[in-house]
């Protein structure tokens, strides 16, 4: 058996990720798509699109009768469900096969059985694998949780039955603050899940997150792929995961892998599902198995040198398992980085992506759901994309890593960039010494005090405007810069101005000074916002977007924002110009309109021209009364940033 035709029920980044495996197989794709994703990458991917309603994912992606009638209007003979969404609805699994389709994933009545974490601790203690000491019985009044709470012992977790990503769930330190933690988690639980109950366990203060990726075909086979550490998170959501795990040694990890095995096939499950526990020292214990496919299963990808979507789709078409246990193993180590787009509260951010340009290069694989353009819809899981390292050795993997994340350039909304570069430099995480409060034990979510803005990333934004400006590849083509050779440009940041004097050395080569700081810069290429120059003969590389009178520049991976004044202003940077009161173009744009002509006496405040910059138009007018000894641009001639408009000679 074999599918002709599958669609995804899901967006984003996982979306194309399914949707390259089956461009390997030879198998047609349907993408589904909300309104908030009408011009999102999975659509665009896809053989075949279909609408499904408006942006809230319960009206969309989350709608199970609109989801049927597309599977059965395409023809699509096999669904596959991603990660989030549906992709552990067993209800979605039901209705999936009741139009006739292959579900590519668990049996629902696996799904179930995993859903619900009391359920599936039971499981997990038939097959003689270990569970955190608690209590999950089914009086679960708040006395008698209380009760548990102090038999337990404190610190404990008050975790809801029902659902996952941290939701439904407190960790408690004192008897006085339990009952109104229960309460506050039963809410979130209900609210979340449509599921309000609870149960306990004993809290393990400081633990790493080990989790064994299997997988199951309906022969009775099942097999482990070894493990992955996914100890960094954030909020109870991973942020950094790995694999191999550095704390394993191989009869540990040997241990772990076979419960995790037990445990599959206790629950009869079938396809790609991953198995998790807390690490404490030498001792684990089942924490929850994920029916699905895992955001980081690309880590177990590299060091297996497996295909797991294209195992699910083998799995789910009634094919045999292709591999054996013994002749699985692994080589070398990788490690994925979430890319989010939020900012350094970690509240998710949304808006038009300026400038999307990932890192490439050997050891580097880049799970994207957007490109340059797109635009990140606030309605959905703010994760827009992942890299993913590759190096024969952790130690090379990590400083693969920190290059990459330096490389990385995201214009346009806000990101988590500079917090995953603060992990990959910290040296516990070099060290491998990662547990699940490794955020907080090393205060890396706080923000850093603010950062200023280096003279270099002022004098490639100023390069990277000149050279965007202009006919041709020379910014001092058109006007009087043929003559002059000089700009003048301004740019603010806080209460701090930046002045940037730029003199045409000839090409693509200026002289700047800023801050009493005076290099040469070559801009070799700039397109499409990426920025590759010289300093000095040193090679730079930076992403630089111009939107709304910023000038957004990102140099290191770190991202600098920088205002340009908005017309008119007097340029108060000195020189002759300043000394004619000439006034100065903030930003590149068009003359719409002269309306003054040279010798022309004029009054404060009367229309010289009208400038048109971004998409804006601006009035340019005199700042005093006097005589127009300048204009030296006509209309439809383009301006750099910086330019003198007009020249006004004072009247005595």
């Amino acid at each position: 058996m074999s599918f002709g035709k599958l669609l995804v029920a899901n967006r984003g980044e996982i979306a194309v990720r399914i949707f390259r495996a089956c461009r390997e197989l030879g198998i047609r794709t349907v993408a589904v798509y909300s309104e908030a994703d009408e011009g999102s990458m999975h659509r665009r991917m896809a053989d075949e699109a279909y609408p499904i309603g408006p942006a809230p994912a319960s009206e969309s992606y989350l709608n199970i009768e609109r989801l049927v009638e597309v599977i059965l209007e395409s023809g699509a003979e096999a669904v596959h469900p991603g990660y989030g969404f549906l992709a552990e609805s067993a209800a979605f699994a039901r209705a999936v096969r009741e139009a006739g389709a292959v579900w590519v994933g668990p049996p629902p009545e696996a799904m179930e059985a995993m859903a619900l974490k009391v359920r599936a601790k039971e499981i997990a203690r038939r097959a003689g694998v270990p569970t955190v000491p608690g209590y999950d019985g089914e009086d679960a009044s708040e006395e008698r949780l209380a009760a548990e709470a102090r038999r337990i012992g404190y610190p404990v977790l008050i975790k809801a039955s029902a659902g996952g990503g941290g939701r439904g769930m407190r960790a408690v330190a004192r008897p006085q603050d339990f009952l109104e933690a229960v309460r506050a988690a039963r809410r979130e639980a209900l609210s979340a899940f449509g599921d309000g109950s609870v149960f306990l366990e004993k809290f393990i203060e400081h633990p790493r997150h080990i989790e064994v990726q299997v997988i199951g075909d309906e022969y009775g086979k099942v097999l482990h792929l070894f493990e992955r550490e996914c100890s960094i998170q954030r909020r109870h959501q991973k942020v950094i995961e790995e694999a191999p795990s550095p704390a394993l040694e191989p009869e540990l990890r040997e241990e772990i892998c076979s419960a995790a095995v037990r445990l599959a096939r206790e629950a009869g499950y079938r396809n790609a599902g991953t198995v998790e526990f807390l690490l404490d020292g030498e001792a684990f214990y089942f924490l929850e198995m994920n029916a699905r496919l895992q955001v980081e299963h690309p880590v177990t990808e590299m060091v297996t040198s497996t295909d797991l979507v294209q195992l699910q789709l083998a799995v789910a078409a009634g094919e045999p398992l292709p591999l054996s246990q013994e002749a699985l193993s692994f080589r070398g180590h990788a490690i994925e980085a979430r890319i989010y787009a939020e900012g350094e509260g970690g509240l998710p951010a949304g808006g038009r992506l300026l400038l999307f340009a990932p890192p490439e290069g050997p050891g580097i694989r880049n799970d994207v759901g957007v490109e340059s353009g797109d635009q990140v819809p606030v309605h959905y899981d703010p994760m827009i994309s992942k890299l993913i390292v590759f190096a024969p050795t952790r130690r090379m993997a990590v400083r693969r890593l920190r290059r990459a994340l330096e490389d990385y350039t995201v214009l346009g909304v806000p990101t988590n960039l500079p917090l995953l570069r603060r992990i990959a430099e910290n040296a516990a995480f070099e060290a491998g010494e990662t547990t699940t409060d490794f955020l907080e034990r090393h205060r890396l979510a706080e923000p850093p005090v603010e950062i200023p803005v280096p003279e270099e990333a002022v004098m490639l934004a100023a390069a990277g405007e000149l050279a965007s400006c202009g006919r041709g590849d020379d910014p001092f083509a058109a006007g009087p810069w043929r003559h002059l050779g000089s700009v003048r440009l301004r740019y603010r940041t806080g209460d701090s101005w930046h002045r940037v004097e730029a003199e045409r050395l000839g090409g693509r080569r200026f002289r700047l000074v800023q801050g009493g700081e005076e290099a040469e810069v070559e801009v070799l290429a700039f397109r499409n916002g990426e920025l590759h120059a010289t300093v000095d003969g040193r090679p730079v590389r930076a992403g630089i977007a111009l939107e709304d009178g910023a000038v957004r520049v990102s140099l290191g991976g770190t991202v600098y924002e920088l205002f340009r004044p908005r017309p008119p202003e007097v340029d108060e940077a000195g020189g002759a110009a300043a000394e004619a009161a000439g006034l100065v173009a903030p930003m590149p744009g068009t003359v719409v309109k002269v309306v003054a002509e040279e010798g022309q006496r004029v009054e404060e405040g009367q229309p010289l021209l009208v400038l048109e910059a971004m998409k804006m138009e601006q009035p340019v007018t005199a700042p005093h009364a006097g005589v127009v000894r300048s204009l030296p641009y006509k209309e439809g001639d383009l301006v750099p940033g910086g330019a003198v408009l007009a020249e006004i000679e004072r009247e005595d």
